[in-house]
């Protein structure tokens, strides 16, 4: 029996769209990608030969055969966009952050349920060897109950470059670039916090918007820190986590996204970090009698959940064709907006901001 082919329109070829999104939609089972909507043809060409291009997106809504669109377009763009994919009878997959704000984005969840269309946004990083690893830990109690995570998420970039991030316009800046990343993290592992707590800095010379954040975010008994900054180039902890039987520190990134920028394709073997985390835990099970002194702690390299990007679109597939939860619901990415909303309205204020009670995920976690 023949598998159907889902048919994908790729609305923009800039760094998501060519680095990301178009390569992992070729790797995976039963997509195809049949057209990408790009200024530049000559560059779609060289990467996909015989690939359409066209130069308008309401083009590409316009064509019957197309099943799926994926919009990796500048931030500002993703509403008007998948609202007119979701107007014209299309799937939506969106790259992060799912819209500039909560409004935006509960207006295309009403929508695609409307019309009874997936929409989905593409948080890539859930599928990072370091977080995988990390979740795994968790999950198996191996750290105990938690009680700080810090991810930190840092680059070194002094010079500002003129592109629309660097821009003073909706959706430039760090925050709305690398925070959806690691706040959809620190939701998947422990839901929605109770409140949050955000700071902002331009610290480069000629920046326009903010290249530095601290988000502090509160939950019971946990405290966890998020940061990221455009001017570190000493390298820092991706991840740095403390428990009640021990710890977990992982340094380097997860190195998919460097593969995909040197333009391999995804392989057998793909996404095994070389970079383990190291745990240091206490030896033995640890007696009650002793002293913090005393405690025998013993460091070892952490096991490695192998990385795989692949997995989103290989679960955008399923979704389409079996009818299964898609890999990112539309309501989980509509939490991280409102966790990135809220944020700038902590900042703003220049306060702590409390959001709706968090579910029970974090105190199910905390029973380990």
């Amino acid at each position: 029996m023949k598998t159907k082919t889902i048919s994908v329109g790729l609305v923009g070829f800039g760094m998501a769209g060519r680095t990301f999104h178009a390569p992992l939609i070729q790797a995976a089972p039963s997509l195809e990608l049949a057209a990408v909507v790009s200024g530049d043809p000559e560059r779609v060409q060289v990467d996909h030969p015989g690939v359409e291009v066209l130069p308008k997106a309401a083009q590409l809504f316009a064509r019957r055969d197309i099943d799926l669109v994926v919009i990796a377009t500048p931030n500002e763009t993703h509403f008007p966009l998948a609202k007119a994919a979701l107007n014209a009878g299309k799937h939506v997959v969106i790259d992060k952050p799912f819209s500039i704000t909560v409004s935006e984005a509960r207006l295309l969840k009403a929508q695609a349920d409307l019309v009874e269309r997936l929409l989905s946004v593409f948080h890539n990083r859930r599928w990072d060897s370091d977080f995988l690893t990390l979740k795994a830990l968790i999950d198996a109690g191996t750290l105990g109950r938690v009680v700080a995570l810090e991810s930190r998420f840092d680059r070194f970039r002094p010079r500002v470059t003129d592109r629309w991030r660097e821009r003073h316009q909706p959706g430039g800046g760090i925050w709305y670039d690398l925070g959806p990343h690691l706040l959809d993290q620190v939701h998947e592992l422990f839901g929605m916090p109770r409140s949050i707590l955000l700071e902002l800095a331009t610290a480069r010379e000629g920046a326009e918007v903010d290249d530095d954040f601290l988000a502090l975010l509160e939950y019971d008994h946990l405290r966890v820190t998020l940061q990221a900054s455009s001017l570190v180039a000493e390298p820092t902890p991706r991840f740095r986590v403390h428990g009640t039987r021990g710890s977990f520190v992982k340094y380097g990134l997860d190195p998919q996204e460097g593969w995909l920028k040197a333009g391999q394709q995804p392989m057998p073997g793909w996404g095994v970090d070389a970079w383990p985390g190291t745990l240091t835990l206490e030896e033995g099970g640890g007696d009650e009698e002793e002293t913090r002194e005393s405690v025998a702690l013993v460091s070892r390299e952490a096991p490695v959940v192998p990385g795989d990007y692949t997995a989103y679109y290989s679960g955008i597939a399923e979704a389409l064709l079996k009818g299964t939860s898609p890999p990112v619901t539309s309501e989980s990415a509509l939490d991280v907006m409102t966790l990135l909303e809220t944020g700038l309205d902590s900042y703003r204020q220049g306060r702590w901001v409390k959001l709706k009670e968090g579910d029970s995920k974090v105190r199910r976690l905390q029973s380990h």
